[in-house]
């Protein structure tokens, strides 16, 4: 039976320009080959670039959801996409929007973690909650948390994430070309010690303030390397078997070790916390 695919797109992204970064997204796609039901997962702030500037890049008018939707139910596939929002308080939201195949929103995450160092915690504040969403493709299910960029320096978000069922991790990024080892290793880290599917994209080219090396990759629960890009723009293509995770889980149990009173406290609706 074939297998779900991912279709990890690695775009350079037009700074502060949705439209042209819209355009190019596009473009990068027509080249995948897309199955029904397969998923797409595009970078933080997939249309404007890392930008500060929340007047400028925020989606007032719901028209970036509105792209996202419509890619979902034009090429009949799951999309998760980053997006600005404004939010209570004064300060945005760093978001990622899942969409099923029918344009449905089905999930949204917020960024727990603003990037204090690239001052985001001046302009966004920090979500307070994970999420899953059952991915459904050719015949298999698995359950896929989304993640963003500076989430992957804590594995406690992870731990959380798998404690509602997760078997695949989404990062979307604006990771800079400096930290590009950083980011390859964290990616593996948090695949091996969850024993799930991490599945990380990357910008790459360059915008006012920094320089970005791409470096799409997929990893599997073993840390295995199931797929990868160089810097260029692309679109890396992975299977996906959800049975990799639920072999390993069972054959290497090491969740069965964990001290449940050194793991992230969930509430209701993914609440960080209880």
């Amino acid at each position: 039976m074939t297998l779900p695919s991912a279709h990890l797109v690695q775009a350079n992204l037009a700074w502060e320009d949705k439209e042209a970064s819209r355009a190019r997204i596009e473009r990068l796609l027509e080249s995948a080959s897309i199955a029904h039901g397969d998923l797409i997962v595009l970078p933080e702030m997939c249309e404007t670039g890392f930008s500060m500037n929340v007047d400028r890049t925020a989606d007032t008018q719901g028209q970036s959801a509105a792209w996202l939707a419509s890619l979902a139910e034009g090429r009949h596939a799951y999309v998760i996409g980053g997006i600005t929002v404004k939010g209570a308080g004064g300060k945005a939201r760093n978001r990622a929007l899942v969409f099923d195949p029918r344009g449905n929103e089905i999930a949204r995450y917020d960024k727990i973690h603003p990037f204090s160092y690239g001052k985001e915690a001046e302009f966004f504040g920090g979500g307070d909650a994970v999420t899953v969403f059952d991915w459904h493709a050719q015949g298999r299910t698995i359950r896929v948390s989304p993640l963003i960029c500076y989430d992957l320096r804590f594995p406690e978000v992870f731990r959380a994430c798998r404690g509602l069922g997760a078997e695949a991790f989404a990062v979307i990024a604006n990771w800079p070309a400096e930290r590009a080892f950083h980011w390859r290793t964290l990616l593996c880290a948090r695949a091996i010690e969850n024993q799930a599917f991490a599945l990380g994209v990357n910008r790459t080219g360059d915008d006012p303030y920094l320089a970005y090396a791409g470096g799409a990759a997929a990893f599997g629960p073993r840390g295995e390397t199931v797929g990868e890009l160089g810097a260029d723009e692309g679109v890396l293509r992975v299977e996906i078997d959800p049975g990799d995770v639920r072999d390993w889980r069972e054959r290497f149990r090491a969740w069965d070790d964990a001290r449940s009173e050194l793991l992230p406290l969930i509430g209701p609706e993914g609440r960080i916390g209880g």
